[in-house]
């Protein structure tokens, strides 16, 4: 799934690997999520890559999504670690996102210089990948992303 979800995204975006490469670390999720009526949620797994030793440790999420809709979605998640200490945060204490962030990311098809991913917090970047590979926007709101126990 990480592979495939790296390739979608270097497919789509050339310039991502090298940043893939330069990171300290990096971490891909599957995930499905739905929304009926006034709230919603979903859930996944991934797995986290330390770039430095090739290490990978396997992780769970789940979301809340409080708020009027309706519908599925199937989607992928890569965060990019610029640092050590940020890759170890996330990897060893898990992560939460509080509140929502939101952002409609533009293409490389809508000019030179388009950003790629999202800043979601300092020193890391988040993308957001359709099933169909085309990146769309992100919201995320009560996310927790966690080892998985039984993998690990």
């Amino acid at each position: 799934m990480a592979n495939q979800t790296l390739a979608q995204l270097y497919q789509s975006y050339p310039e991502a690997r090298a940043r893939v490469r330069k990171s300290a670390g990096y971490a891909v999720f599957s995930d499905f999520g739905m929304k009926i009526l006034f709230g919603g949620g979903s859930h996944g797994e991934g797995v986290a890559i330390n770039n430095a030793t090739q290490k990978a440790t396997f992780m769970k999420m789940f979301e809340l999504s409080p708020g009027l809709g309706f519908g599925a979605q199937k989607f992928r998640v890569v965060f990019l670690f610029d640092t050590r200490e940020a890759f170890d945060t996330f990897v060893n204490s898990g992560w939460e996102f509080g509140g929502n962030t939101e952002a409609a990311l533009q293409t490389t098809t809508q000019g030179e210089g388009g950003r790629l991913g999202v800043s979601v917090s300092p020193g890391v970047t988040m993308y957001q990948i359709s099933e169909a590979g085309a990146i769309v926007g992100i919201s995320v709101a009560g996310a927790k992303y966690y080892k998985d126990d039984d993998l690990n």
